[in-house]
């Protein structure tokens, strides 16, 4: 009388659904003897890379090449309050955000002249988004900055004048907002 032992417990740590040794089910029947295939799988050469990482809030990357001749991202210094700002106070005027998103960074007249300026979505234009095509900032004493940005959308040119102010914190506000007339 022969018997035949059948395994109860589970196979070795790290093996799926009970499978025995080639990933066969136990009891399953045998595929036909030929060559096993391969467990390891097949390597490629791959380019390392680095990894990828972001930039802190109000930097930009910027493109540079090493002395290996591969180009690789750089962090530049932070932009200047007055280029941050001028981008902020487009994206209430457009219309992108609501007016309350500027009320801890304002002080004095301006936020009432978002009040004032807001609803009517002055820099929106029909079809293309509006962007800052050009900003400028002149410091007139430390801690204070007269602004001018040009809004381009489509062919529509709008001018931006603000002024900005830091306080005993160290963070900039805006203290004022004026808008140019619609050139084409």
């Amino acid at each position: 009388m022969s018997t035949t032992a059948t395994r109860t417990t589970p196979g070795p740590a790290g093996r799926r659904g009970g499978r025995g040794p080639g990933g066969v089910r136990p009891g399953a029947p045998r595929p036909a003897a030929g060559p096993a295939p391969s467990r390891t799988p097949a390597r490629t050469a791959t380019a390392r890379t680095a990894p990828t990482r972001t930039a802190p809030a109000g930097t930009v990357p910027a493109r540079t090449a090493p002395p290996g001749g591969t180009t690789a991202s750089v962090t530049r210094a932070p932009l200047p309050p007055h280029v941050l700002f001028a981008e902020r106070l487009l994206a209430v005027l457009s219309g992108e955000r609501p007016v309350h998103w500027m009320l801890g960074q304002t002080v004095g007249e301006a936020y009432d002249q978002l009040i004032r300026l807001a609803p009517a979505t002055p820099l929106r234009a029909r079809g293309a988004r509006p962007v800052v095509r050009r900003c400028g900032g002149f410091p007139l004493r430390p801690g204070v900055v007269e602004a001018f940005a040009s809004i381009a959308a489509g062919e529509q040119v709008r001018a931006m004048a603000f002024r900005l102010e830091q306080g005993t914190d160290r963070k900039w506000r805006c203290a004022a907002v004026e808008l140019g007339s619609e050139r084409h």
